[in-house]
């Protein structure tokens, strides 16, 4: 959630930083098939040489941090930078660069290319976050060089710029979900302003930042790597970016997979709708889960109990913040976020349950802190451009403009799909008035025949995004491409899960090309 923006759908970016965080003590966009063609870069942009190097540490807009750590097998990670034409209407007009990042196939076993990496957002750095959970794909990284980039207009990809680290503190501290005529108007300023700091910053790439210019961008990096067919596994907005990509280049699929799918057949309203149920199915089975624990649950001793006394807090911080990390206040927006955030995953439920303790006691440091990693803040309270990408790429891809009339209508309809996450979603649906650039389509065009058959994995359980984009997703692929597996699980995504059936199903195809039976289901 890119607060008050609206729910992005990634968490892998931020669970895998947070995870981290929290053991030492302190993760829809929709994109529109453009009329420039899906023709190959020309010019010297197929031949180039990439000069890779060892990586050095994530700049301040992928995340920070300190340089990868040594590959599992004692190799080093490796990074280059790899021209691209800032606009492909005109490619003459200059370039950009896409920073990439790769670890080189282990073996045993014939490699087999590079298999290319989206973690989702969109606005999330795949340079920095291949490498903090890498240890997830070691199967994968035997037969291909796993391969990860930051997308045009995020991290070092000619990266989005709005607001400064000291502006983005205040700005996600404001009220997302205003209740009177005041805090609308306050709530539409902030946006507008939010939005034209973006255009002053960073005027020159908004127009350039689609997600079909991103494809085109993937398909440059498949010749430059050298490989005949593009394989590739796009997770959350990453499924979006491959299906876009399926759509112009058909007959360059590889072997692809798609895991916590975006449902292409939506607008950003439905959308919205959508994970305000996600969300709220997602709190009944942490709710759930804590109360079956019995003493270890001091949050509530029923289901209902929980809900009601988090629905408490919240509107308690409505109007009286608490402390949360020195010297900012935990507000109702910041708490809202946090709790979303660990949603995302059931490895962050032990953390929210002891968050929501603190908080009833006055102490919103762990809420704060789940925030802060949704919206790229950094312990030393420097962020990424998440945000700024997060609004830029969406904002571009979508052309529907909600006014404040929009959000009154549909109100009722979202507070009766959550009442805890309802007005924070309708809200957060008026990002994109104002932006500088209009938007490419409704919804993206991923229609692909020709294409190798894509592996597209639902998981029942994904708040984010829910399941039923999975076959909304395969249909409008297209028929013999388009091919669902589902889990029966919990969190954003499947393969991470760790669970076997998703797993072996996964590699079968990415190493053997053993496509599963459609609706194959694991439970």
């Amino acid at each position: 959630m890119q607060n008050p923006r609206g729910l992005c759908a990634a968490s892998l970016t931020t669970t895998a930083v947070l995870l981290a965080a929290l053991v030492t003590g302190c993760g829809s966009s929709s994109a529109g098939a453009d009329t420039a063609g899906g023709g190959t870069a020309g010019g010297d942009l197929t031949a180039q040489k990439l000069d890779w190097k060892n990586c050095p540490a994530p700049s301040a807009a992928e995340g920070g941090g300190a340089a990868p750590s040594p590959l599992p097998n004692g190799g080093k990670w490796q990074c280059a930078t790899m021209k691209a034409p800032l606009n492909w209407s005109k490619p003459d007009d200059g370039t950009i660069g896409i920073a990439l990042i790769r670890a080189k196939a282990t073996g045993p076993g014939k490699r087999i290319g590079s298999l290319i990496f989206n973690f989702g957002g969109p606005g999330g750095s795949g340079v920095s976050v291949l490498p903090a959970i890498v240890q997830d794909y070691t199967k994968l990284a035997t037969r291909y060089d796993l391969v990860s980039f930051d997308p045009r207009g995020v991290g070092r990809s000619a990266g989005v710029k709005c607001k400064s680290d000291a502006q983005l503190d205040q700005y996600f501290q404001q009220d997302a979900t205003p209740d009177n005529a005041a805090e609308r108007t306050a709530f539409l300023n902030n946006t507008k302003q939010f939005n034209a700091a973006c255009e002053k910053s960073s005027g020159k790439i908004l127009p350039h930042v689609r997600t079909t210019d991103a494809a085109r961008d993937m398909d440059l990096m498949r010749q430059v790597l050298g490989d005949a067919r593009m394989h590739y596994f796009g997770i959350s907005y990453g499924t979006a970016l491959g299906g876009v990509y399926a759509h112009l280049f058909p007959t360059h699929v590889g072997r692809v997979v798609f895991d916590a799918v975006v449902d292409p057949t939506q607008n950003p309203e439905q959308v919205s709708l959508g994970q305000a149920k996600g969300f709220q199915l997602a709190l009944d089975d942490f709710a759930k889960d804590c109360v079956s624990k019995g003493a270890e649950c001091p949050i509530g001793s029923s289901v209902q109990d929980v809900e009601n006394r988090i629905a408490a807090l919240l509107k308690k911080l409505d109007s009286n913040p608490i402390p949360g990390i020195f010297p900012r206040r935990l507000t109702q927006t910041a708490a809202t976020n946090g709790i979303v955030q660990a949603l995302y995953s059931k490895d962050l439920w032990a953390a929210l349950t002891e968050g929501l303790r603190q908080a009833y006691a006055g102490n919103g440091q762990i809420l704060m802190l789940l925030s802060d990693a949704m919206n790229g803040r950094n312990e030393n309270g420097r962020y990424s451009n998440l945000a700024a990408a997060n609004a830029a790429i969406n904002c571009a891809d979508q052309k529907q403009r909600y006014t404040p009339a929009d959000v009154e209508r549909a109100l009722p309809t979202f507070r009766a799909a959550s009442p805890l996450f309802g007005d924070f979603l309708a809200w957060g649906v008026l990002s994109c008035t104002n932006w500088a650039v209009p938007g490419a389509a409704n919804h993206p065009d991923v229609s692909a025949p020709g294409s190798a058959p894509i592996l597209v994995v639902g998981n029942t359980g994904d708040p984010a995004t829910p399941y039923q984009g999975a076959r909304r997703m395969a249909d409008a692929l297209g028929k013999g491409v388009g091919v669902e597996l589902t889990w029966k699980g919990q969190g954003h995504g499947a393969y991470n899960s760790k669970n076997k059936c998703v797993q072996d199903t996964v590699n079968g195809y990415l190493l053997d090309g053993k496509l599963p039976a459609a609706g194959t289901v694991c439970a």
